[in-house]
């Protein structure tokens, strides 16, 4: 298998007790790249404007309780 379209393929035949397999397992799959990607943005450095300005919008009572 090595295309989308055969993948879709093989997809659309799975019995719905491993579709349901794949879905939990792509969605960990998926949960897991945005980890990473989330912890080498905070070590580089490239989420340092969003926190100042978070911090900064919460000292200036600009939050509100979700």
């Amino acid at each position: 298998m090595s295309t989308v379209k055969e993948i879709e393929e093989a997809i659309s035949k799975l019995p719905k007790y491993e579709l349901a397999a794949l879905r939990e397992w792509l969605d960990e799959f998926e949960t897991r790249i945005w980890d990473e990607q989330f912890e080498k943005d905070a070590k580089s450095g490239k989420l340092d404007k969003l926190a100042q300005k978070a911090v900064k919008d919460y000292q200036a009572k600009k939050c509100r309780e979700l």
